[in-house]
């Protein structure tokens, strides 16, 4: 064996295919979520015979396969002929449409209405209902939690015969807030995805090698160390990440093998990763979780008085609401206790990695 063959030439990469380990790209098959696609698969069901839909509210922390699971059956759908002429499928991204007026729009660009320029929410809620119930629906909001208001949802529902909505959310309490007369309407049935377990978490990423990899450039023990880093911050973004910044951080050393000391590298860049970025959260919600980090440790009656002194606005039992919400985000940890009765206390996250 020659001094150099295990040396990269400078045309040659490790990736075969880098964008597989985009959290966006949509892999063939999505492994351990048979069950909860099934779940989504029969509220859609009825919509495919000519009848009314069940709504469903999907949730779950980040980086468990919400959106990559219902893309996955929208692309099923779509690719069925039986189907796709009768269907219109409608996804909306709420982080990037987060108004009423912005997701009618976005609804009637994608079911092929383009004059939507010089005419208000009600006008394209029309024309875009018109359209709409010249066939069935099924119409998901990711990330439903982002939007600032919700009318559009009643509106929908009230205008829109044989449907499907689909909402996801990393909140679970994101329902509590929603208004009654909205809520009453939507009446979903509710699916949580629950993070993936430690074998589940190695065999994804397993199959994400396969496909961004050329075959042999992992070593076993560099691969093994990775997984466990994400099994343990539970997100399989952060797999992703790893993985890529493995990968790169080894064709910076013109190595044909991706060795651990790649992976322990790409391991203190995980603070760049902004997969639980406070900035997707709005300014209350930033308020109270700086109140957490100056005072970690507190109880949460103690903290609602720290809130309260900083001229916090919310009600005890909304604040309560706030801080599950901070925990569904996995931006804070929780501890019960029962020293001196039934308490929480409230911990900022802290880098497990």
């Amino acid at each position: 064996m020659g001094q150099f063959d295990n040396i990269l030439k400078a045309d040659e990469s490790l990736f075969k295919q880098e964008e597989a380990l985009s959290y966006e790209y949509l892999p063939k098959v999505i492994p351990h979520r048979e069950k909860e696609q099934e779940q989504i698969a029969s509220a859609i069901r009825p919509v495919l015979t000519g009848r009314n839909g069940r709504n469903i509210l999907i949730h779950g922390p980040p980086g468990v396969g919400k959106t990559a699971a219902v893309r996955h059956l929208l692309e099923e759908l779509d690719e069925n002929d039986e189907f796709s002429d009768k269907l219109n499928l409608v996804y909306i991204n709420c982080w990037e449409k987060n108004t009423s007026f912005k997701i009618i729009e976005d609804i009637c660009n994608k079911i092929g209405y383009a004059f939507t320029q010089n005419k208000n929410t009600e006008q394209l809620l029309e024309v875009g209902s018109q359209i709409l119930n010249k066939k069935a629906s099924v119409i998901v909001f990711d990330e439903i939690d982002k939007t600032k208001e919700q009318d559009f949802l009643y509106s929908l529902i009230t205008k829109v015969s044989k449907k499907t909505i689909i909402m996801i959310t990393n909140y679970k309490s994101w329902l509590l807030d929603l208004d009654e007369r909205i809520k009453s309407r939507v009446m979903p049935e509710q699916l949580e995805f629950k993070p993936y377990n430690q074998n589940e978490t190695k065999d994804i990423l397993e199959k994400r090698k396969e496909y961004a990899f050329y075959d042999n450039v992992w070593e076993k023990d560099a691969f093994e160390y990775a997984a466990e880093k994400c099994f343990r911050m539970r997100d399989m973004r952060a797999g992703l990440f790893l993985m890529k910044e493995s990968g790169l951080e080894a064709e910076e050393e013109a190595s044909r093998k991706i060795r651990k000391k790649h992976a322990e590298k790409a391991v203190k860049k995980l603070n760049e990763f902004t997969i639980k970025n406070s900035e997707e959260l709005d300014s209350e919600l930033k308020f109270i979780l700086k109140i957490i980090k100056e005072n970690s440790g507190k109880k949460i009656g103690d903290l609602y008085k720290i809130y309260k002194k900083n001229a916090g606005e919310y009600s005890y039992k909304t604040f309560q609401r706030k801080i599950s919400k901070l925990d569904e985000g996995k931006f804070i940890t929780l501890e019960k206790t029962h020293a001196g009765g039934n308490t929480t206390i409230v911990n900022k996250k802290l880098s497990d990695f």
